[in-house]
């Protein structure tokens, strides 16, 4: 029997990135922000090109000056995912990129400028049907805030949240997501669940400056997951001093480990001991390897020997348990054939190919029939 329990998600109101819906009923989607020099085109084409074909739903782009908008202008033209384009302090870049087809602002209104040049970004973007996402982060909080709470805090965080919000609600405007990222995870929880009493928009979730990719994995999972399991997230990114490919996995499987997201192979293997019939960790690396460009979802099981083995293959599509002399193959919790050590990967990638490749010809006539 199946325990796994249904996740609640938060009631918000839906906004629409491109093509990509974030909150409401939607999916929740995965993002990573580019780490090129904005100004180098190809470089940044090519780095969200990798982003794509790890299955990325939404991309970030840093545009600090006009130079990085006109770059950013011909990024747009050559990539079809939704952009965000990130902009601090200076709304004439905010207006260029909106004219540029930008999908998404990411903007402080606070630190905009006056109250005409924040009106001037907004009229533009509601022109254009362009949401915003406030972006609050506990490194970068106003002086005000900063002599009133003495240091950063989660309260300091809602409390810098709502000022933007105010200005957006003074000028009418609800075409926004918000995030408040902290690097402290419990700064982090507590800010999220102090917001989300309070509005109906969608959260951007993330950990920032989480750290390289062991420990940023870590925190980001730790982080993300406490609030996803209590129904808190639209939208996540794994903030890693590492490839952004990387956030992009870590995301997809921190939403997949809740049963939120179903992308790609979800791999299950013990962690491998003396009762092994084959090496568990070299395989399992190599099948992690080999099947990164698989994007429809199926479950695979790899364990190494007959105590759990044949309990996790029976509810797997794709099962394997070790024995001796030979392992033992299940499709779709039954036993299929007999694989020696020798063939085992090649054999088990066939396997899941072969399985993927059935699944998407039952999508495409389930499709066809309407």
């Amino acid at each position: 029997m199946n325990s796994r329990q249904t996740i609640i998600r938060r009631k918000t109101r839906q906004i629409m990135v491109g093509d990509v819906a974030v909150g409401g009923d939607a999916p929740i989607s995965v993002q990573s922000m580019t780490n090129t020099e904005t100004t180098d085109v190809d470089a940044t084409v090519q780095q969200i090109d990798r982003l794509v074909t790890a299955g990325v739903d939404i991309v970030r782009v840093s545009v600090p000056s006009m130079d990085a908008a006109e770059a950013f202008k011909r990024i747009r033209s050559r990539v079809a995912v939704p952009l965000v384009a990130d902009i601090h302090f200076d709304h004439s870049i905010a207006l260029k990129v909106l004219d540029y087809g930008v999908d998404c602002l990411r903007i402080n209104p606070g630190n905009i400028g006056s109250e005409a040049r924040i009106r001037s970004v907004v009229d533009s973007a509601r022109d254009k049907n362009i949401p915003l996402r406030i972006g609050v982060n506990a490194g970068s909080l106003g002086k005000a805030l900063l002599r009133k709470y003495t240091e950063p805090s989660a309260e300091a965080m809602v409390e810098s949240a709502l000022n933007q919000i105010d200005i957006l609600d003074r000028l009418n405007f609800q075409n926004f997501k918000i995030s408040l990222k902290a690097s402290e995870i419990f700064m982090t929880l507590a800010a999220y669940r102090g917001l989300a009493e309070q509005i109906e928009q969608p959260f951007h979730l993330g950990i920032t400056e989480a750290g390289g990719l062991r420990m940023g994995t870590v925190k980001s999972a730790i982080g993300l997951g406490a609030l996803l399991m209590e129904g808190i997230g639209d939208t996540i990114r794994v903030s890693l001093a590492a490839d952004p490919v990387e956030e992009v996995k870590v995301g997809f499987d921190i939403l997949k480990s809740l049963g939120l997201r179903h992308k790609g192979v979800n791999l299950v293997a013990c962690p491998s001991c003396s009762r092994q019939n084959f090496d568990v960790i070299a395989v399992i690396n190599e099948l992690e390897s080999r099947l990164e460009d698989i994007i429809t979802p199926i479950d695979v099981a790899v364990i190494g020997c007959i105590v759990n083995g044949p309990g996790e293959a029976k509810v797997a599509e794709i099962g394997l348990t070790g024995a001796s002399p030979n392992n033992l193959a299940y499709v779709e919790g039954i036993p299929d054939h007999k694989i020696n050590n020798e063939n085992l990967v090649n054999e088990l990638e066939e396997m899941i190919r072969q399985r993927v490749a059935a699944k998407q010809l039952e999508e495409e006539d389930l499709i066809a029939s309407g």
